[in-house]
């Protein structure tokens, strides 16, 4: 195991992010499916997927910035 901790710091808050996400969409969708049907758990599926678009824009926004300016800073 290495001993460099931005590696592991950077392991880590990927495993919390895809965590939190699966527990919203699994555990949060099924007990919409569970109390109110199927129809509303695909509405509740759409909803959470509608609310991520912008989120999906605003870090492709941000990785094309950073990509630029490390390639503008070999010059």
């Amino acid at each position: 195991m290495s001993r460099d901790l931005r590696i592991y710091m950077k392991d880590t808050n990927v495993r919390l992010i895809i965590g939190a996400l699966a527990l919203l969409f699994i555990v949060g969708d099924g007990l919409i499916w569970l109390i109110y049907g199927f129809g509303a758990a695909m509405m509740g599926l759409l909803c959470m997927l509608g609310a991520f678009v912008p989120i999906g824009f605003i870090f492709l926004f941000l990785f094309v910035t950073d990509w630029i300016v490390k390639r503008a800073g070999r010059d």
